[in-house]
């Protein structure tokens, strides 16, 4: 899941290489840290948070395959 919010943040971006995500785990949840240049906060989020919502919800999808649940923040 890393991967693919990695993936999907530096198709968006302009400065790829301050894209970071960290990723910890337990049993059942997984809690992803996106973290991206100030200049391209705007970017990641979209108007009233429709790119981060999309974004979450593949990564939603992705995580119901291996039974987790998944929560993702974002921050500059």
């Amino acid at each position: 899941m890393k991967e693919l919010v990695e993936i999907l943040a530096k198709a968006l971006v302009d400065q790829t290489d301050q894209v970071l995500v960290v990723q910890t785990e337990t049993e059942k949840t997984v809690h992803l840290q996106l973290t991206v240049a100030p200049d391209d906060m705007g970017k990641v989020i979209g108007k009233q948070g429709k790119i981060a919502n999309a974004i979450r919800t593949l990564v939603k999808a992705a995580a119901v395959k291996d039974g987790r649940r998944v929560h993702m923040d974002i921050d500059q």
